[in-house]
């Protein structure tokens, strides 16, 4: 693996396990998860009735934005790429490699976005790695799924960790993520979202000359892992 620095997205539906797969490759490659709902959580936390952010313009209210998530819908493009700039500029000049989870997640992010990656990291330490999964494994998982007070560390669900009460990574209680639906029916427009407005990211990444490689998340999430550290080498 190269020393230089990089940055790797990760693309999948809810549920295919990119918070896992991230945690992981930070873990092992020193890189800093880039997770775009945190920042996202982080933002809605302290956002104030009537506040908002102004992009071009427009002006994008947090509660509008806190509603559209809670549907399981995306958040407006130029208000997610606002926030997710400003931190990867922030990271990489203070020399971070990133794994990021949940962003670009429009085509509209995706041609903000990579060229600043470019500029960044260059062309060829940029990489994307696509988990495959399908709508039934992302209902399930999602409903089942639990994150850690602490660090917010996701728990994907499996039959050894179907009891466990307190994250394996920092020892913090287990909960469920509040402010996403992870109900059937909310979790099927978020997999149709990601259909209709994530996917086409794939071609464009490719017409970027990115490397792009896709793999398969129904396996277990130990080999998930391993796919990816192969596609990556």
């Amino acid at each position: 693996m190269s020393n230089q620095k990089q940055a790797i997205i990760l693309l999948g539906p809810p549920g295919s396990g990119k918070g896992t797969q991230g945690t992981l490759l930070g873990e092992r490659l020193n890189l800093y998860l880039f997770e775009t709902s945190k920042i996202l959580e982080d933002y809605f936390k302290t956002a104030q009735e009537g506040d908002f952010m102004e992009v071009d313009g427009q002006k994008y209210f947090a509660q509008d934005e806190i509603k559209l998530r809670a549907e399981g819908k995306l958040c407006s493009p130029p208000f997610v790429t606002q926030l997710v700039k400003k931190k990867m500029i922030e990271l990489a000049n203070d020399g971070h490699s990133i794994v990021t989870s949940g962003s670009p997640r429009t085509l509209y992010e995706g041609e903000a976005l990579i060229p600043l990656l470019k500029e960044l990291y260059g062309s060829e330490n940029v990489k994307v790695i696509v988990i495959k999964t399908t709508v039934e494994d992302s209902i399930f998982r999602n409903s089942h799924r639990k994150i850690c007070e602490l660090m917010r560390h996701s728990i994907l669900y499996s039959e050894e960790f179907e009891k466990l009460n307190y994250c394996p990574i920092d020892g913090s209680k287990l909960i469920k993520r509040e402010g996403v639906g992870d109900d059937p029916e909310t979790i099927k427009t978020r997999f149709e979202e990601y259909q209709q407005r994530t996917l086409p990211l794939v071609e464009f990444f490719k017409s970027q000359g990115l490397l792009v490689k896709e793999i398969d998340g129904k396996v277990s999430p130990a080999d998930v892992f391993d796919q990816i550290l192969k596609a990556l080498e």
